[in-house]
């Protein structure tokens, strides 16, 4: 192993040990799952303002971690395999899934399979399962 592949598991160690904490956090001091989607929604549905205040802090909280990352390294490292319409497209197609599965990857994978969910281990199969797919269709990540 290189110097640059200890770095980028240490990362990944890291970003999800910061990930679990922060879920168990959450759960521990309200009572909630940390699924993003949820938590996102619930910024915009009728709410009362106390619900409201804590799911805006956690939404910052997202978007702080993102530009400490990028301020600290100075790239996100994110590629897009797409642009214009199809990146539209795959962006509701993902929304509507969520719908679906009533809750995304972050609900059902960390905090659902945590709490030894059945639904959450099927979503989190059935998201695996697409993902594998949706690589091989596309032709891989790594062109």
């Amino acid at each position: 192993m290189t110097l640059a592949d200890d770095i980028i598991l240490f990362r990944g160690l890291l970003g999800g040990l910061l990930i679990g904490t922060s879920a168990l956090l959450l759960l521990l001091g309200t009572g909630r799952i940390a699924g993003i989607s949820g938590i996102a929604g619930g910024l915009t549905r009728d709410a009362a303002s106390g619900d409201r205040a804590w799911r805006a802090m956690f939404v910052l909280g997202l978007l702080a971690g993102a530009a400490t990352y990028l301020l600290s390294t100075g790239s996100l490292e994110m590629r897009l395999v797409t642009e214009g319409p199809a990146l539209y497209v795959a962006a509701a197609f993902v929304g509507i899934g969520t719908r679906l599965g009533q809750g995304c990857t972050s609900g059902h994978g960390v905090c659902g399979l945590g709490r030894r969910s059945p639904r959450s281990l099927v979503a989190t199969i059935t998201f695996i399962a697409v993902a594998i797919v949706t690589v091989f269709i596309i032709g891989g990540v790594a062109r």
